[in-house]
């Protein structure tokens, strides 16, 4: 099964992507995790990703297809995946629509997690990392660059709501409540058995 998961920040991709991507059998391929671990090592692509980020924008299309292509073209992804963070625009879904193409493949679902703005402000305003024994807030977690985020993702990612809802296979799942009850909407929306979540009313 080949899945991408939408969602603004802060509405809990990279930890359902996880979760879902164990229940399918398939990698979570994050490109946050490809960015940072780029950064991190301070390779050329990570060194232009970071001024983006830092800014709250959005990295260049060459610099993330550049990442996506290669983590998959690695074996494991060949069976299925769950890309989060990858299509972040139009331009990006119709280079992967056309790249599955090519390998015979096609995208199975699409899952949109929907978070009201306010809750997503304030649930990353509110994250904070330890630093030399200090709680402190990323740069890119204050209110202010948080807010940035937001717009450039309502302009430039949340048309791909649209463009997917047109092919048939978009499905919105609420993601305000618990991280199980989140799993089980979605694993109902990809038609996957969720015996945690049998008979609950929180399961629709």
């Amino acid at each position: 099964m080949r899945v991408v998961l939408l969602g603004p920040p802060g509405a809990g991709k990279g930890t359902q992507a996880q979760i879902i991507a164990a229940r399918m059998n398939v990698p979570a391929i994050s490109t946050g995790d490809i960015f940072r671990a780029n950064v991190s090592g301070q390779t050329e692509l990570g060194k232009k990703a970071k001024v983006f980020m830092d800014a709250g924008e959005l990295v260049p299309d060459e610099i993330t297809v550049a990442m996506v292509k290669d983590r998959l073209a690695e074996p494991d992804a060949e069976a299925g995946f769950l890309l989060d963070g990858f299509p972040r625009t139009i331009a990006q879904a119709e280079q992967l629509r056309d790249s599955l193409t090519e390998l015979g493949h096609g995208l199975d679902r699409v899952l949109e997690l929907v978070v009201d703005e306010e809750e997503l402000v304030r649930r990353l305003s509110g994250r904070r990392m330890l630093v030399d024994g200090q709680m402190v807030q990323r740069e890119d977690d204050k209110p202010e660059t948080v807010r940035r985020r937001l717009v450039v993702y309502r302009e430039q990612t949340a048309p791909l709501s649209g463009f997917y809802e047109e092919a048939g296979l978009l499905a919105r799942i609420d993601a305000i409540g618990s991280v199980e009850e989140v799993t089980s909407r979605a694993l109902q929306a990809l038609g996957i058995q969720d015996s945690a979540g049998a008979g609950r009313p929180d399961a629709d």
